[in-house]
């Protein structure tokens, strides 16, 4: 067996791992911080959104040895406006101008032909009005609304309500770095931009509903026993399914990495980068969020239930008892995995366990 599926094994086994539920509140403090901050981009210096939205004209000239920079300052001489420039993969360039009608796109075509000195003909020119960026927006807005009421719905009913209030805020957690990180980065939002948006919202759940379901069978008549509180069991849930979470978002991030480095970065594809970026950031906000923020938050919400309080009181006394008498905390007939879980490192076995008593 592969060391990372040796430690899965293990992981599961709960013969390692970390103390993610203990910890939470280090977690808790990074995604405000970065929330902040994404808030703070956006609020500072706004989103970088194209003509679909704002309305103009795009222009393809044929292959050209013009830099992008040159044909950007062209571009914006002849217009008056800003202008965005991408080179494409086969030579020819892509520029975009903002705020043009079809009198002043077909003055800004021609003085391009005129600097680029190639014809008129050859540049295509295509006109762009904001009313249908405003109407993919509204669409996207409304598709974002009904599956955010679907997924509390779901996860209430196949779960219960305070997992679904967990994976809620995840969601919007993940939505929120993202769309900061396209804030920060200066990336223009497009069209791509929204459809990646609504993809991850699908990844981001995913690897929650994995940890919830794990999550459900372990607590199951959790208040007929008196060995583990809610939050370690929460702790366990995370650890036995952390591998295969990193599996599969590594496998889900390598493709998308390489439409965003390789089709974006090295051939210039422009619409690659904007479906791209979201799909990489978000991908990797939802690892993050399922592990650090959703279950830890269903833990919290879980240990104010008078039942599940009860259960930690009870608990914790029998332990300090236990320990009083120089006995095992989890008792002689802990299953695998207990509390001592929680922390990084091998725990003893029965076996040894057995032996220090006999010592």
């Amino acid at each position: 067996m592969s060391k990372l599926g040796d430690l899965g094994a293990r992981l599961h086994r709960g013969e390692v791992g970390y103390d993610f539920i203990g910890n939470r509140k280090i977690w808790y403090g990074l995604s405000v911080l970065i929330t902040i901050t994404a808030i703070v981009a956006l609020a500072v210096r706004g989103l970088n959104m194209g003509i679909e939205f704002q309305g103009g004209a795009v222009f393809t000239t044929p292959k050209t040895d013009v830099s992008v920079s040159q044909a950007q300052e062209y571009a914006e001489e002849a217009s008056g406006h800003d202008a965005i420039v991408q080179q494409l993969g086969n030579g020819s360039l892509r520029i975009q101008v903002g705020g043009l009608d079809t009198a002043q796109s077909d003055q800004v075509r021609s003085e391009l032909a005129e600097d680029l000195n190639v014809t008129e003909d050859k540049i295509a020119a295509e006109l762009v009005g904001p009313s249908w960026g405003e109407q993919i927006a509204n669409k996207a807005w409304t598709g974002l609304g009904v599956f955010m009421i679907l997924v509390v719905i779901y996860l209430a009913i196949a779960f219960e309500w305070r997992m679904a209030v967990a994976a809620l805020i995840a969601l919007i957690h993940d939505l929120t770095i993202t769309v900061g990180i396209y804030s920060l980065v200066g990336f223009e939002v497009t069209v791509g931009t929204v459809i990646g948006l609504l993809t991850i919202l699908g990844y981001s759940l995913y690897d929650t509903v994995v940890v919830f379901d794990s999550l459900k069978e372990q607590t199951k008549d959790i208040t007929k026993q008196t060995r583990f509180t809610y939050s370690e069991m929460a702790n366990r849930s995370i650890n036995g399914t952390l591998v295969r979470s990193i599996n599969t978002t590594v496998v889900a991030l390598l493709p998308v990495a390489g439409l965003l480095f390789i089709g974006g970065g090295v051939l210039g594809a422009g619409m690659l980068n904007d479906i791209s970026l979201s799909l990489f950031v978000g991908l990797a906000a939802g690892a993050y969020s399922s592990i650090f923020i959703a279950t830890p938050l269903v833990a919290d919400l879980k240990e104010r239930e008078p039942s599940i309080r009860a259960l930690r009181k009870r608990i914790l006394a029998k332990r300090a008892g236990a320990a009083a008498k120089g006995e095992s905390p989890d008792g002689p007939d802990a299953f695998d995995g207990g509390a001592e879980a929680a922390v990084v490192g091998p725990r003893a076995g029965r076996r040894g366990r057995a032996q220090e008593h006999r010592g």
